[in-house]
């Protein structure tokens, strides 16, 4: 099967997923009424949060987002690679809160970076047309340079039909595919699959274990699939999509961790195995603009060959 047609493939199964009432995961299919408004439930937090005076100190940390400097040692990072640096970006949701676009083009002006990376949830807005809030993503994308490339995967806040607008955009979108990176002689492959928490396909886990050799980078949209990843000898897999909780409390995990699968690795740093992986907080906020006691953030990784 040629990449065109695993392509075409993968559109009819996601359109085909999109527009029913049963999620695929990969613990089998799971019915869930059509994703819309934010529920009644939340609609009385949101008041509260209002009423108490909570809410603008909790929008205040929803556009305080930084950028974080993290180091990761990996054993099978050729040496040529040593000290490259990807700048991740996740979960901005950006049509939920428009000038947070602004917020992080000014913040990541001049950051250097190799890689562009950015791993899902580009626009909240399931009952909406895809275009105006893919279009927020341009200032950001306008303000980074990466030589090797601006790179995404789909998360489960995109649609399939969002895929050419991204394009058009300059991004290179990985759907259930693996592209090398060549410095010299020395390779680093990078393997991006399409949402697995609502949209988990047999070609995800395919591409995921495909035999290649040399230092593998996974990009996923959610840590779910972590022990496959680690099985099929993956070194370092990146993932957002918790938000790492987006309220927390002060002491303890947070109250909603939002996975499946791999439920421990809902934030931060973390290891399977050999394998390292990190859950990025994310740059924006869902269902309501609010952080408390956690920060956003966009992720400076900066990869280093772990010594023997």
């Amino acid at each position: 099967m040629t990449q065109d047609d695993a392509r075409q493939l993968w559109y009819r199964q996601r359109r085909k997923l999109e527009q029913g009432y049963h999620f695929s995961t990969p613990d089998g299919l799971v019915r869930h009424p059509r994703l819309g408004h934010m529920s009644p439930a939340l609609h009385l937090f949101s008041l509260l949060l209002r009423l108490t005076g909570l809410y603008g100190r909790g929008l205040s940390n929803a556009m305080d987002v930084r950028v974080k400097h993290l180091t990761i040692k990996l054993a099978k990072l050729p040496q040529a690679f040593d000290g490259y640096r990807i700048l991740q970006i996740s979960d901005p949701h950006l049509d939920l809160l428009p000038e947070l676009a602004g917020r992080i083009a000014t913040l990541v002006q001049g950051v250097e970076a190799d890689l562009l990376l950015l791993t899902g949830d580009y626009r909240d807005r399931h009952d909406t047309p895809p275009e105006p809030g893919l279009a927020l993503l341009e200032p950001i994308l306008a303000a980074i340079e990466a030589p090797d490339g601006h790179y995404a995967i789909m998360g489960n806040h995109d649609p399939a039909d969002g895929v050419p607008i991204l394009e058009a955009m300059g991004l290179k979108v990985l759907i259930n595919q693996t592209i090398t990176l060549n410095w010299g002689d020395a390779v680093l492959h990078l393997t991006g699959l399409d949402d697995v928490h609502y949209f988990y396909s047999e070609q995800a886990r395919g591409a995921l274990e495909k035999d290649i050799e040399g230092c593998r980078i996974a990009a996923v949209h959610s840590a779910e699939i972590a022990d496959l990843a680690a099985a099929a000898g993956i070194d370092l897999y990146l993932c957002g999509h918790t938000h790492g909780g987006q309220i927390r409390l002060p002491w303890g995990p947070p109250p909603l961790n939002n996975l499946c699968r791999c439920r421990d690795y809902g934030h931060g740093q973390w290891q399977h195995g050999q394998m390292i992986g990190y859950t990025t907080n994310g740059a924006g906020v869902t269902t309501i603009p609010v952080r408390y006691n956690c920060p956003a953030e966009i992720t400076l990784i900066t990869l280093r060959r772990q010594d023997q």
